[in-house]
Order: C-alpha cells, then sequence, then structure tokens
C-alpha cells in the first residue's frame, strides 16, 4: 500500500508544508525555521510516523540523494538519516572525513560547491560551527546541521516531537534541563523558546548556556530560566534532560568537570524534588553513573528510547519539508 502526503507538484513554491522559496534553507540551528515552519516539520514527522506503523510506504524523495559528512562519529545520526532516506525512497552517502578530500585539506568551500553538483540535500555532523557555516554559504543545495560543538537542531527535533506525542501540548509542558550547557542544550532552549515550552536550564557557574542563545531565545519567544539549582529546578518539572558532561573534545577537563557537576546527576533523589509523575530524557549516549544514573535511565520515567526512535522521525520530517 502506497502513502502520498502531498501529490500536489504542480508548483513546489506553494506547498504549504514546504519552504515557499527556490532558494535553498539552510538549518544549521533549530531557531533557522520559524514558529510555523517547526510545526510543518513536526507535524510532518508525525505524519509519516503513522504511516510507517500502518506499514504504508512513501517515496517522497525518489531519486534524491542526500550526502553526509562526518568528522565527529556518530550511532543515531548516521543511521537515522541514512535509514529515513531509504523509507523517502531515496539514497545517503557516507563521506568520514578520510574518504573524500576534506580529510586532505581541500577548503570546506570547496567541497560545498563541488558536492552540491552532486547530491539533493547535504548534512554535516562537524567539530566547528564556522566550519558548517562556511559549508552552508556555498553550497547550492540545503545544509543540515547534524552536530557541531555548538548546536544539535535534529536533536532538538526529536526533543519536541517526543515531548508533543508523550508529555502533552508544548503551552502545558515545564522542561527542566540539569547538566552541562552544551550544544544540546542550546539547541533545546531555543526549540522550547519556539514551541512555547517553559524551560529552566541548571548548571553549574561558568558551564551555562552561552548568553548570546539566551538572547536569541529571547527574541524568538520565552528565554529559558538560568539556575545553579539543580532542585529548585526540578520543582515544577515535566520533563526532566540531561546529558554527557564531558563531550567529545573534553577529554582533557574530565576530572574537573565530573567534580563540577557531581551535584547535577539524575538521580532518584534529585528526581523526589520532581513531581511524582515527571518524565526524563537524555539523547543518548549515556555515561550511567555520571551524569545519570543506570536505575533513573532503566525506569519507567525514562523516554529516552522514544526519543531516540524519533531522530528517525523529525529528521524525515525535516528532509521532506526541505525536498525541492
Amino acid at each position: 500500500m502506497s502513502y502520498q502526503p502531498n501529490t500536489d507538484t504542480t508548483d513546489a513554491t506553494e506547498n504549504p508544508t514546504g519552504p515557499t522559496t527556490s532558494d535553498p534553507i539552510h538549518v544549521t540551528d533549530v531557531d533557522d525555521l520559524s514558529r510555523d515552519d517547526l510545526a510543518a516539520v513536526l507535524d510532518l514527522a508525525a505524519e509519516y510516523k503513522t504511516a510507517q506503523q500502518r506499514g504504508w510506504t512513501h517515496a517522497d524523495l525518489s531519486g534524491q540523494t542526500l550526502g553526509m559528512l562526518f568528522e565527529k562519529p556518530s550511532t543515531r545520526t548516521r543511521v537515522s538519516f541514512e535509514t529515513g532516506m531509504t523509507q523517502l525512497g531515496g539514497h545517503a552517502v557516507f563521506l568520514g572525513e578520510d574518504d573524500i578530500q576534506l580529510g586532505n585539506g581541500e577548503p570546506i568551500r570547496d567541497t560545498a560547491r563541488a558536492l552540491s553538483r552532486y547530491v539533493d540535500v547535504i548534512m554535516a555532523r562537524l567539530f566547528d560551527h564556522a566550519d558548517l557555516e562556511e559549508l552552508a554559504r556555498y553550497s547550492d543545495v540545503s545544509v543540515i546541521n547534524g552536530l557541531t560543538d555548538d548546536a544539535h537542531p535534529c536533536q532538538t527535533l526529536a526533543d519536541l516531537l517526543t515531548i508533543r506525542e508523550a508529555v502533552g501540548p508544548f503551552e502545558d509542558v515545564s522542561v527542566t534541563w540539569v547538566g552541562d550547557g552544551n550544544n544540546v542544550a542550546q539547541s533545546f532552549a531555543l526549540g522550547c523558546a519556539l514551541a512555547g515550552i517553559d524551560c529552566t536550564i541548571a548548571t553549574p557557574a561558568g558551564y551555562g548556556v552561552d548568553h548570546a542563545v539566551v538572547d536569541r531565545a529571547d527574541e524568538i519567544g520565552t528565554p529559558p530560566t538560568v539556575t545553579t539549582d539543580p532542585e529548585a529546578a526540578v520543582e515544577d518539572a515535566d520533563v526532566v534532560y540531561t546529558d554527557v558532561w564531558v563531550s567529545m573534545g573534553q577529554e582533557a577537563q574530565r576530572e574537573e568537570r565530573l567534580g563540577a557537576f557531581e551535584p547535577y546527576q539524575v538521580n532518584d533523589e534529585l528526581l523526589a524534588a520532581a513531581p511524582d509523575d515527571a518524565s526524563v530524557m537524555h539523547c543518548l549516549p549515556a555515561h550511567r553513573g555520571e551524569e545519570i544514573t543506570d536505575e533513573v535511565l532503566e525506569s519507567d520515567r525514562a523516554l529516552v528510547w522514544h526519543q531516540a526512535e524519533n531522530r528517525l522521525h523529525a529528521q524525515k520530517g525535516l528532509l521532506g519539508w526541505l525536498q525541492p
């Protein structure tokens, strides 16, 4: 049985679920989307998810190719994007740093201009956010941020889809981020502002989200409440969210970070200060026994596997929304 969300292809610029411009739309962070764009992506993601659960197939990206640039290792990003393109009738090409000339010193702008003549969309998982911005600046096709040191918008899309499905309408939800104000936290704060979710971020002093991110959140919606008190932060939380304390590239800071973040572990003691029905989220991979205990991660409160699955559906929603 086939499934076609939008059969009217007479004029792609009039597609109510997609971009309204012929220029490439780059998603370097979640606030590259408007509030209406975000709703459209999440709605399409939910539509694709329902179709898959019912056994329907869809080939909205038939004949299209996604080029996937990776400087950082990945489980969820690579598999979800590659699987998503296959399920949408397209094809994905994995391009590790050692597989292409970028790893041999070719300028990013040259890679961007060449790749965009071969593929229909580029997804890049890089260290330096400025490199992603340069890639987008010189690309003639849409560039999606699969993660940089500053941002992880694809994770935020999956998180928002999970909250909408498992917790409730955005305007009725309060979430608390506990731990490091890292790239995931920064995109999540922006996503909450776009969606109208009440967000609190509890981090040790010196490890909070960038002030510029808080300012951007203020421009597009309600900025997060920032605190250093994790127990007070979770008192009214419907969702408690955390991530690793030592990210890729921070290994030299490990001992210092573990000491600073010890009071911010998501464990039974911290959750005792939260409502009894508060859910727990983690973007994975988790360092069990550090930012979250094994008991909490394996408990009925945890939505982590729901989040992980929704990386697939949310990214399909984004790819479908971006289709030419």
